[in-house]
C-alpha cells in the first residue's frame, strides 16, 4: 500500500504561483508512475500531468502546458507540482496519483493510489 499526502494547496490571486507537494509512505514510490489531476466543483477530475518513475518523461494538459511544471525527488519519496501564472479556473482540489511501473498514465483509472487532496483558489 502507498499512501499519498498533499500540501501547499492555499488561496492566491491570478497570476500568482504555488508549489504543491506530495509526501509518500509505506513503499519507495521509485518504481511508480506519478501523476497530478484535479477536480472543481460540478466537474469530473481531469488529468493536469505526470511523470516517469525515473523522472526523466513527463507530460502535461494542454490547459497547463507551459506553465505547471511536475517534478519529483526518489530520495525523499515525493512528487511536486510547480505552478506559475495562475488563472481563476486552476481552481480545484489537487490530487496526487501513484500507480505501479514506470510511466505515468493521463487516466485517471489507470492510478492504484490518490491523497486526499489539497485545495488551490485564485482569486481574480
Amino acid at each position: 500500500q502507498v499512501q499519498l499526502v498533499e500540501s501547499g494547496g492555499g488561496l492566491v490571486q491570478a497570476g500568482g504561483s504555488l508549489r504543491l507537494s506530495c509526501v509518500a509512505s509505506g513503499r519507495t514510490i521509485s518504481t511508480y508512475g506519478m501523476g497530478w489531476f484535479r477536480q472543481a466543483p460540478g466537474k469530473e477530475r481531469e488529468f493536469v500531468a505526470d511523470i516517469s518513475s525515473g523522472g526523466t518523461v513527463t507530460s502535461y494538459a494542454i490547459s497547463v502546458k507551459g506553465r505547471f511544471t511536475i517534478s519529483r525527488d526518489n530520495a525523499k519519496n515525493s512528487v511536486y507540482l510547480q505552478m506559475t501564472t495562475l488563472k481563476p479556473e486552476d481552481t480545484a482540489v489537487y490530487y496526487c496519483a501513484a500507480r505501479p511501473g514506470r510511466i505515468g498514465s493521463t487516466s485517471v483509472s489507470g492510478y492504484d493510489y490518490w491523497g486526499q487532496g489539497t485545495q488551490v483558489t485564485v482569486s481574480s
